[in-house]
Parts: C-alpha cells; sequence; structure tokens
C-alpha cells in the first residue's frame, strides 16, 4: 500500500464579514441592528487547504507527494473553465502558476478574461513577526472573494509547501471527483472537517493514529459517495 497520505481539509459556511474584522476601526458591537440587517443574509465564503506527507521518508508538503503531477492535474480539471493569474502573468497551466509563486504569492483563478486588480495585494506577509500588512491583504481577499473569484495561497510546509484556498461557491464537489479518481493507487487521501481540529497534533494524525482517525476525518475510497 502506499505510504503517501493527501489530506483535504475544509471549512465551510465562514462568515465572510469575518475575514477582515480587525481591519475594521468600528466595533460591531456598538452597532445597532436594524430589521434590514437582520432580514439580510449573511454573506459567506469555503476555505480548504491541501497538504500531504510521504510516511516513508517522513516528509511533509503537498509537493513531496510522488503523485503531486497528478494531483495538480485533478485540480486543473476541476477548474477547466478557469483562467489562472499571477501577479505577473496569466498561464494557461495551473501546476506552472504554481511554480511561478514565491511562497505567500497568490493565484485568482476566475471567469474574467483579463484581472484588473493588484495581485500583490493579496500576498501574505511571510514575516511571522510583523503583522503590520494582515489588515491590507484580508480586506484585499475578501474583495476577491466578493467579485466570485478563487484565490490560491502557496504556503511553506515543513519541507515544501502546501496550498490554501478561498472561495465564495462550495466548490468541494467540484474537486472531491477528480482527486477521488486518484486512490487508492496514487495516495491515501482524507477528507478532513476543520471544524474537528485546532491542533497540531491532529494536522499530523497520520504519524500517530493513522488506522483510527480522529472524528471527522474521513478517509476516500474509490466507492465514497457523498
Amino acid at each position: 500500500m502506499t505510504t503517501d497520505i493527501f489530506k483535504l481539509i475544509f471549512h465551510h459556511d465562514q462568515r465572510l464579514d469575518k475575514l477582515d474584522q480587525e481591519s475594521t476601526r468600528e466595533n460591531p458591537k456598538k452597532r445597532e441592528s436594524s430589521l434590514q440587517d437582520f432580514m439580510k443574509p449573511d454573506p459567506t465564503y469555503s476555505r480548504f487547504y491541501f497538504t500531504g506527507t510521504d510516511l516513508n521518508d517522513e516528509r511533509f508538503g503537498l509537493n513531496v507527494l510522488s503523485s503531486y503531477k497528478e494531483l495538480i492535474s485533478a485540480l486543473e480539471s476541476a477548474f477547466h473553465d478557469k483562467r489562472a493569474f499571477t501577479q505577473k502573468s496569466e498561464f494557461s497551466s495551473f501546476r506552472q502558476a504554481i511554480e511561478d509563486l514565491n511562497i505567500g504569492e497568490t493565484i485568482i483563478l476566475t471567469d474574467e478574461t483579463e484581472f484588473r486588480y493588484n495581485i500583490s495585494e493579496l500576498h501574505l506577509n511571510n514575516n511571522s513577526n510583523d503583522n503590520s500588512n494582515n489588515s491590507h491583504y484580508k480586506g484585499a481577499l475578501r474583495k476577491a472573494i466578493e467579485d466570485d473569484h478563487i484565490v490560491l495561497y502557496k504556503v511553506q510546509s515543513k519541507d515544501g509547501f502546501d496550498l490554501q484556498m478561498f472561495s465564495k461557491k462550495n466548490v468541494y464537489r467540484d474537486m472531491f471527483f477528480p482527486l477521488q479518481k486518484l486512490v487508492p493507487g496514487h495516495f491515501r487521501f482524507f477528507s478532513i472537517n476543520g471544524k474537528k481540529f485546532n491542533t497540531e497534533r491532529h494536522f499530523y494524525f497520520e504519524t500517530w493514529t493513522l488506522d483510527r482517525p480522529p472524528h471527522g476525518f474521513e478517509e476516500v475510497h474509490p466507492e465514497t459517495v457523498l
């Protein structure tokens, strides 16, 4: 059996108004709620985190998987109708766009023929000791999500990089079936409800309880149905 583990961590129905809350000067507790505010549905978004583990060599990161190229091709097929933009250019290949990014930089997946925003405003600040630009990128991220763009970040992992995605539409189903086709031959695929854990120990569950994963950590098999 393969020793590669692929994990898709999902957070659904995240409130968009909480995304850049720290950048808002107004204290929401001081606002008086009106009937109109009460009747207005709360805009939400979904967040996905893609990561992998090579158990044989104890390496961690999406790109350490031996089937990394096949995995990215599966994601490409899920978003085959989207254009991929980085700060530098538009790319026809999803994988080429990822390879062009530095850690903390962004790909925009969109239906538009050109992307009018300054994508660099979405980039993460990778200096963990300096959070001065957090409100800046979160405001830009919220705007991109509101405008129906999918935002994909290249983020640091222990031995390579992972990917993190933000989308107003819940695109889980779009990704699930192309990724499911890669099991069991390419990797073991775990679909994880992000609300079920918040510790590093749970994040690396495959190193200590692979055969009995925690509640909410579901292994995907060829026969798995949604």
